[in-house]
């Protein structure tokens, strides 16, 4: 049903897929951006049925109760408990919970967003490159492109450690992919 309701919205906008996911990969950090509208959710989701990925992403637990966690869980949401990786600082960790999460399980492809804001962000969040290194796992990279209407997968990078030259890399392919709002796309 939603994989019919995916066709019938892509057909209808105009919107094509672009790229596949690597075949050998089980588990993956998948990164969208650049991340500029809500209907980017949308879109994006939508491709991922068509193509058949089952991403995921992140949430925390508290958000999973009563319906409203039925629905998110229905999205593909996974609650996590940062609280468990409390640090010294009395903070919780969402990338020691995410790193437990992939090591947990056979399969599994989370999506994340690093400029953490549809707004233009100079500076990314880097808690996915983090985790991506921690579970020692490839960062695909998923886009949008406005412009052609098409969503697809980019490469993957393995994390090599180095994360100035990692990220140089990841936002040099997302230079290139025309944003909803451009303004507000990878600089």
């Amino acid at each position: 049903m939603v994989r019919a309701l995916a066709k019938f919205l892509f057909f209808v906008s105009g919107w094509r897929l672009g790229g596949k996911f690597p075949a050998d990969v089980k588990k993956a950090v998948m990164v969208a951006a650049p991340h500029t509208s809500n209907w980017d959710l949308v879109y994006a989701r939508a491709a991922f049925y068509l193509m058949g990925i089952p991403v995921r992403f992140t949430i925390k637990k508290e958000w999973i109760k009563g319906p409203m966690g039925w629905f998110l869980k229905k999205l593909g949401a996974i609650a996590i408990d940062r609280q468990k990786f409390k640090s010294a600082d009395k903070r919780g960790s969402s990338v020691a919970a995410m790193i437990e999460l992939f090591d947990s399980r056979e399969e599994l492809v989370v999506l994340v967003t690093p400029e953490g804001t549809r707004k233009y962000a100079e500076k990314w969040k880097t808690g996915f490159y983090y985790v991506a290194l921690g579970a020692k796992l490839p960062i695909v990279l998923g886009y949008l492109n406005y412009k052609e209407k098409v969503a697809g997968i980019g490469p993957a990078i393995q994390p090599t450690g180095d994360i100035e030259i990692d990220m140089e890399k990841i936002k040099d392919f997302y230079r290139k992919i025309p944003a909803k709002y451009p303004d507000q796309g990878v600089k």
